[in-house]
């Protein structure tokens, strides 16, 4: 198994941009709890707290992909240097707004304005795109090992965030976010050698990567699987609240990632024959059958026993997640022209970005109404509308595939 992964790292440069990746990565996971456990404790509120967060979430969905288009057209040093400079620009003046009990607008303005953050985890894939598009089996194993890497961060990156606001001082999480963008993006800037070419002028004119109706369906139903991560998170602190245990949730959680991680690693050491898009509708479609166990063991079962079968059936769940995703990157690389794959593949993340946020969201209506048991019928709904998004867009991706 550890020979496949070997193998990717033989490319010189390699270890360097993706360790640097890893670093950048970071702050996606940490920001939006850092924002919202920050203002939690300075404004006392979790409903500004959470429009705040939702704020950010949807700049960076809308402003996501234009700087990963113009790193596509101007190559990633030129891009993410400045992106960032102006990412840390408002991060500050948001860290400065909250300490000094500026108006509440003043917050929103500063989070939409962190909205230009750099999408490392694309450029990474793109530069191992690079690096082995002529090798299919080694640029599998590259994505199955950022998938790990993505699985890795949000378990770090909340833990981290929560537990320096909470014991340190309130922006702690959110501070130390941006040191880690700062840090991780100069590194990964520094490797010159891998960056991936800047494409000729005449390769950009076709107008954005969303045209493409095969990568239409991938962000649709990445929107649904983001909803399912939005949701699953949500309903599953509420329930360990119910159930007396608050604190278990985040190993709960880790669980669910943990299972994902796993199924990560043994997915890219395989040697896949068939349809691209016929494994993907059948990843969404595990994911979706593996929601239903999440509703009986919340109706079922309480106290321990029901924050152990819920981590049961967690584990099982995310077993489906990574090598889905995994098989959507590879899709992305094959439906979207190489001068725009940095583009393509930030749409993906910005689908999975904007589900997260109606996820999380919807989520939290249900729970109120109606308690955190019935809350798991939000992400098994919005992982039936992933399945059917899916098969009904399979067509499409398979004409995708075959004029690529």
């Amino acid at each position: 198994m550890l020979s496949s992964y070997r193998q990717i790292f033989a490319a010189p440069g390699s270890l360097a941009f993706s360790g640097a990746g890893l670093i950048a990565r970071l702050p996606i996971s940490m920001t939006g709890i850092g924002i919202v456990t920050m203002l939690s404790q300075l404004r006392g509120s979790y409903g500004l707290a959470g429009a705040v967060s939702a704020v950010l979430a949807l700049s960076a969905a809308v402003l996501g992909p234009q700087v990963s288009r113009l790193v596509d057209r101007y190559g990633q040093r030129r891009v993410i240097l400045p992106s960032t400079g102006l990412t840390m620009l408002a991060a500050a003046a948001l860290l400065l707004c909250a300490r000094l009990g500026l108006p509440d607008w003043t917050l929103f303005v500063c989070a939409a304005g962190m909205g230009v953050m750099p999408s490392t985890g694309s450029m990474v894939r793109a530069r191992w795109a690079n690096l082995y598009s002529a090798e299919p089996p080694k640029l599998h194993t590259a994505y199955s090992f950022e998938a790990v890497v993505d699985e890795i961060c949000f378990i770090v990156g909340p833990i981290l965030s929560i537990g320096l606001a909470t014991s340190v001082f309130p922006e702690a999480g959110v501070l130390l976010a941006g040191v880690f963008l700062t840090v991780g993006v100069a590194l990964f800037a520094a490797q010159r050698r891998t960056e991936p070419p800047v494409h000729p002028a005449e390769h950009h004119t076709g107008g954005s990567a969303i045209r493409s109706a095969g990568l239409q369906v991938l962000v649709v139903t990445f929107v649904a699987t983001g909803a399912i991560f939005g949701s699953v998170e949500v309903v599953t602190v509420a329930f360990a609240q119910e159930q007396g245990h608050t604190g278990a949730s985040s190993l709960v959680l880790a669980v669910y990632a943990l299972g994902s991680c796993l199924a990560g690693i043994v997915f890219g050491t395989l040697k896949l024959n068939g349809s691209m898009a016929g494994r993907f509708l059948g990843g969404i479609a595990a994911m979706a059958v593996s929601m239903l166990p999440l509703v009986l063991v919340a109706e079922l079962l309480r106290g321990t026993a029901g924050l152990v079968g819920i981590g049961g059936a967690l584990f099982l769940a995310g077993m489906s997640i990574s090598p889905t995703l995994i098989t959507a990157m590879a899709l992305v690389e094959r439906l979207v022209p190489a001068a725009q794959l940095t583009e393509g593949m930030t749409w993906t993340t910005t689908g999975l970005a904007l589900g997260v946020a109606l996820g999380s969201s919807g989520a939290g209506w249900v729970v109120d109404a109606a308690g955190a048991p019935a809350g798991y019928w939000v992400p098994v709904s919005a992982a039936a509308f992933g399945a059917i998004t899916a098969l009904a867009g399979l067509r499409r991706l398979r004409t995708g595939l075959a004029t690529a």
